[in-house]
């Protein structure tokens, strides 16, 4: 086990085939609308930003979405709210796919944009519906969110002048309109330390990682931050293994994950760890603090 691979700096890259593409289309629909609306992962709120794309949008109005906030650590979620709002950007803890939080989310965008509304109606413009793009990294929860927001409706998009056929808009229940864009993930990895935590997430397929060697390091972290939390969901002893690649083959053996000669299939354990830290099953986590 080599507990040095994610310090090289090379390990974990990626590739999407139309990076150039995706962001050229995002550059050319703001002019097309009002804000933009950026979902993140609320569990690791920095990782999941793309820097590319808040260079794209530099200079429009923006919310912060810290979606999946029903499984990321309470406490530091509004931790996390209060460090955006002393930046000076509006943020709400939602959750895309039950909606807990989004009755919150126009208000909110209505809030930001309040002088453009202003002045819209001082130009006659009264009925002149709110446009907001939708960006995020993939797995970020967008479509949930658009699904929530629309009800599943899409824009008529042939009688709008400047808007092609391609371009996504979908509805909201007020009236206002949401530009749909493709996430957005970095062409390659500077910092292994975010790519690890977007791995962590399910940002990055897991068919090109080393399943194991991320759950050492998955379990490096919780034990050191929400060692209760794993100690209740696996029923481990008082005092955890130091090595967290024993502590894994220790989770492995409790859930009777062995192979012939009474090894234990680490493999397997490690996917069965991520599938219940995704899903938010050893409890609230969230790995990256204001």
């Amino acid at each position: 086990m080599d507990n040095n691979r994610f310090d090289s700096g090379t390990v974990i890259q990626w590739y999407p085939g139309h990076m150039a593409k995706t962001k050229r289309k995002i550059k050319e629909c703001l002019a097309l609308v009002d804000i933009i609306v950026e979902i993140i992962d609320a569990r690791i709120p920095i990782s999941s930003r793309n820097p590319d794309l808040r260079k794209l949008t530099a200079g429009k109005p923006s919310v912060i979405l810290l979606n999946k906030s029903d499984i990321a650590d309470e406490a530091a979620t509004s931790e996390w709210i209060r460090y955006f709002r002393e930046q000076n950007i509006s943020a709400l803890a939602v959750d895309c796919k039950s909606g807990r939080g989004l009755s919150g989310f126009l208000p909110l965008v209505k809030k930001v944009l309040a002088d453009r509304i202003a002045q819209w109606k001082q130009k006659g413009m009264v009925s002149r519906p709110v446009r907001m793009m939708v960006a995020g990294i993939p797995n970020s929860g967008k479509s949930s969110f658009i699904n929530r927001m629309s009800h599943g409706s899409k824009a008529r998009v042939e009688d709008r002048p400047g808007v092609t056929r391609a371009n996504q808009w979908f509805v909201t229940a007020d009236g206002s309109q949401m530009l749909d864009t493709p996430g957005v993930l970095w062409p390659k990895f500077d910092d292994q330390r975010v790519a690890r935590y977007l791995a962590f997430t399910g940002a990055i397929r897991d068919e090109i990682l080393n399943i194991e060697e991320l759950a050492y390091e998955l379990l490096t972290l919780l034990k050191n931050d929400y060692s209760e939390l794993l100690k209740s969901r696996y029923k481990l002893p008082e005092q955890l293994p130091d090595d967290s690649w024993e502590l894994l083959q220790l989770i492995g053996k409790l859930r009777g994950m062995l192979i012939s000669g009474g090894e234990v299939d680490t493999e397997r354990a490690s996917i069965m760890l991520f599938d219940e830290f995704r899903g938010g099953r050893i409890g609230r986590i969230t790995l990256e603090k204001p």
